[in-house]
């Protein structure tokens, strides 16, 4: 019997209808585009900034059909936490009703001070809540899109193998089809490494 930390509870629409949109509609998510500014000057290596990494990331979730309110507003501000020194959690309890949810679903996809990464997306994989696993996989998509622009071989190869060991599991227990794009990603990403001649020079 499935324990309750694997128990999907997250609706997801297979397209955009008129209910989903309606939901849509009535997830005030402005509070959330507004704290989520300060990432604005948070540079990204691949370029851009953090800011708009937060909005790509729930844009993400809304391709693949969930409308969850929480969901969708803590994917706005999930990098704040661990991107932004002092910046105060009451902040997001205190945007609106969904504000405490929101802080709980963000702390649980933020990498604790001084915790090694694997430590952290192992954490998600064990404990993790369905949205967190949500939210983890949709950041991920963006980030490997990303890593489209990145040319340090290293750091691609490196990204790569952190997504297929930990965040792969993730995405098959939640989203197949989220699971699917991700293993596409993976293979872009190590063709490029292919191309450029970086794995014949390893060998």
């Amino acid at each position: 019997m499935l324990t309750e930390q694997y128990v999907m509870n997250v609706e997801r629409a297979d397209r955009m209808n008129d209910e989903t949109m309606r939901q849509l509609k009535n997830i005030y998510l402005a509070p959330y585009m507004q704290l989520a500014t300060v990432l604005i000057g948070k540079a990204r290596y691949a370029g851009g900034n953090m800011f708009r990494h937060q909005l790509d990331t729930m844009a993400i979730l809304i391709d693949y059909g969930y409308v969850d309110a929480v969901l969708l507003k803590a994917s706005c501000v999930h990098d704040v936490l661990e991107d932004v020194p002092g910046f105060s959690r009451h902040l997001i309890e205190q945007a609106d009703e969904d504000g405490p949810a929101v802080c709980r679903l963000v702390l649980e996809v933020t990498k604790k001070d001084g915790q090694d990464k694997a430590e952290y997306l192992r954490n998600i994989i064990m404990t993790g809540s369905s949205r967190a696993k949500l939210l983890k996989c949709a950041d991920r998509i963006s980030n490997m899109i990303s890593l489209g622009f990145v040319s340090d071989p290293k750091f691609i190869e490196r990204y790569c193998d952190e997504t297929e060991y930990f965040v792969l599991p993730i995405a098959i227990e939640v989203d197949y089809n989220m699971y699917q794009e991700l293993i596409d990603l993976i293979i872009s990403r190590r063709k490029y490494l292919e191309d450029s001649g970086y794995i014949a020079q390893k060998k």
